[in-house]
């Protein structure tokens, strides 16, 4: 079973391409949507966020208090990479634990994630998909789905290595434009991975 790994910058529309790999059958591991969830459910992560953060780092239910933990992190890179050190390898755990789930017969499975390059966890897939798209689009994209200023969105795209250098790591890259079809581009990937893992 191959491992594919795909990421792109903030509004490039990864998540979109993820779901026609996932219209063909491809299974698609969400690792952004599942270090929230195990940021409440892996004890090991829990206890290593309360270690280093305090215990103001959940409310009295049980959640992650994320506005506490927000104006920590996001205010100090060297904070912000206290709590990477702790997601990520939680991450790749769960990872482990999803990919021993999937049944064998399937040929290639995909992980979709948005620091795939930063976190070094393209390593341990065996093709990478970067997913481009125009930087106009992509702050387009992000101010209307999340309701935020340009400024805010190119803050968030500031802590993410540029699409130069995430080119430099990639296997394979989607164009998410208005010209190249992502259809045809993911079809003949899809093709290219179940020949290769045969």
């Amino acid at each position: 079973m191959l491992k594919i790994g795909i990421t792109g910058g903030i509004g490039s529309g990864k998540t979109t391409i993820c779901k026609v790999f996932e219209t063909l059958g491809v299974p698609v591991f969400y690792a952004d949507t599942v270090a929230k969830q195990i940021m409440v459910e892996d004890e090991i992560l829990v206890q290593g966020v309360i270690n280093t953060f305090g215990s103001d780092s959940y409310l009295s239910d049980g959640t992650l208090n994320n506005s506490y933990l927000a104006g920590i992190v996001f205010k100090n890179a060297e904070q912000l990479a206290s709590l990477n050190e702790l997601v990520h390898p939680a991450v790749f755990r769960a990872f482990d634990s999803w990919v021993k789930k999937v049944p064998a017969t399937v040929p290639y499975i995909i992980k979709e994630a948005a620091l795939l390059f930063e976190s070094g966890s393209f390593k341990m897939c065996d093709r990478n998909i970067l997913v481009i798209a125009a930087e106009q689009t992509k702050l387009q994209r992000v101010m209307n789905r999340d309701g935020v200023t340009e400024e805010q969105v190119r803050a968030r795209m500031a802590k993410q290595l540029s699409d130069e250098e995430k080119q430099k790591l990639a296997d394979h890259i989607i164009y998410n434009n208005e010209t190249d079809s992502l259809i045809i581009q993911v079809s003949r990937l899809h093709q290219l991975f179940l020949n290769t893992s045969e």
